[in-house]
């Protein structure tokens, strides 16, 4: 169950990402490579929309039903799986944040900072930064509830 909330969510943010991009390019054209992207900017979208019409409703679903059964039992919290695709997820949320940042800062040093980029960068913070405070705020609550049960022994 953990394996699929994770996989759901990776394809969720990805195609949440790919598809703001792709209103991005469509809001803010670039004049260069606009006549050739049309065509290709509505499958992108189309493909994004599919993904997101499929995998989010599993994401929930599935988070729904885990944390329904962690209410019930929380022992199963200390899961070795669970934390383990939890540290990977805030490793690679913190990977992307960072390498988001470091393209900002070379466009801004090398003066190539458009509209269209800040806002590209913009929204990979985002969704990045949000998946990683809603984990490592996760991640705490539980180390914060493991000691409550511990101390309460």
């Amino acid at each position: 169950m953990y394996l699929v909330t994770f996989l759901t969510l990776y394809i969720s943010s990805v195609s949440l990402g790919t598809l703001w991009f792709q209103f991005i390019n469509t809001w803010l054209p670039d004049v260069v490579t606009q006549p050739y992207m049309y065509d290709s900017i509505r499958s992108i979208i189309r493909n994004a929309v599919a993904s997101l019409i499929i995998a989010f409703p599993i994401f929930v679903a599935v988070s729904w039903l885990l944390r329904r059964t962690l209410t019930r039992d929380p022992e199963k919290r200390s899961s070795k799986v669970k934390k383990w695709l939890t540290y990977i997820t805030l490793f690679i949320a913190a990977g992307v944040m960072i390498g988001d940042l470091i393209a900002l800062v070379s466009n801004v040093l090398s003066g190539d900072l458009t509209s269209r980029f800040a806002l590209k960068v913009l929204i990979v913070l985002i969704i990045a930064g949000t998946i990683f405070c809603y984990y490592l705020l996760d991640l705490r609550k539980e180390e914060q509830e493991l000691a409550e049960r511990r101390a309460s022994l």
